[in-house]
């Protein structure tokens, strides 16, 4: 332990050079783009026009900006909810049993982390479009529209973002091991019970954690959601799609406000990430 310390307490002109490396491949990379959307965010609408928060919020109150947030708002809850119940499952299955194909199906699971999601979209289309697709005629027969509604948009927000749940649980399922759940069902209880007051507790931070990341995936995602989404205005258009559509079309301010949101987004995502793992080191 001594010589441990001793080792971190040496700071030569490599420690230093590479502090300054990582400060500065941070600072281009990630704080000055950050700054820049900051600044802009807050800018005044027009020449002579009041600045700060007023203007920002003057952004956000437009009827399209706010059908787009909403609409990422019920996308991201649906898709989460989906991951969710999805991975805590696919997570049991993984762990508690052993079958045929089970390395297979933990590949496949990690398979939209190294997949673009515009290939992920695409594979929607040509899987649930009403013209082309395997199964878009029988279900446009009994009412059920995929492709260019939120239902759609669900489903590749969950595709995208499921691997973020299912990683997070497996790890402490099998650090956690089986005795206490065979114990359990020695003592007479069945499964539900099993899961519900020995299973559920022990991964409860890995749930959560994996739940805060998933929404994060989900609110900033754009490439699946954009080949499925007609992308209009009050038609699909979510948020990611709206700072496109703004940015392409010279609405700048609009755009750099939309994005600022999604960036207060993902920072309180990382806050409540790092309180977890403070309570659950605790």
């Amino acid at each position: 332990m001594a010589d441990t310390r001793q080792i971190r307490a040496r700071k030569g002109p490599v420690t230093y050079f590479l502090r300054f490396f990582v400060i500065a491949y941070l600072a281009v990379l990630v704080i000055w783009p950050l700054w820049e959307v900051t600044s802009r965010t807050f800018a005044p609408t027009e020449r002579g026009a009041e600045a700060g928060v007023a203007a920002f919020l003057e952004r956000l109150q437009e009827p399209s900006v706010s059908y787009a947030f909403g609409l990422t708002a019920t996308v991201a809850f649906w898709a989460v909810l989906i991951n969710t119940a999805f991975g805590v499952g696919i997570s049991l299955l993984i762990t508690r049993y052993r079958f045929p194909g089970r390395r297979i199906l933990s590949v496949l699971i990690d398979l939209p982390m190294s997949v673009s999601p515009v290939v992920v979209g695409l594979a929607l289309v040509l899987a649930y479009s009403t013209g082309q697709g395997w199964f878009g005629e029988a279900l446009e027969e009994v009412g059920i529209f995929i492709i260019g509604t939120t239902p759609g948009l669900i489903m590749a927000t969950a595709f995208v973002s499921l691997p973020l749940v299912i990683r997070e649980i497996v790890p402490v399922l099998e650090e956690i091991g089986t005795d206490a759940e065979m114990a359990a069902s020695s003592l007479g209880a069945n499964g539900w019970q099993t899961f519900r007051r020995i299973t559920l507790p022990s991964i409860k931070w890995a749930v959560v954690y994996g739940v805060v990341l998933s929404m994060a995936r989900s609110l900033g995602e754009f490439g699946a959601v954009k080949i499925v989404s007609p992308g209009a205005e009050f038609r699909g258009e979510t948020a990611t799609i709206l700072i496109q559509n703004r940015y392409t079309n010279y609405e700048e301010p609009t755009a750099y406000a939309a994005a600022f949101v999604l960036v207060l987004a993902s920072v309180l995502a990382l806050v409540v990430v790092s309180l977890i793992r403070k309570e659950d080191h605790a």
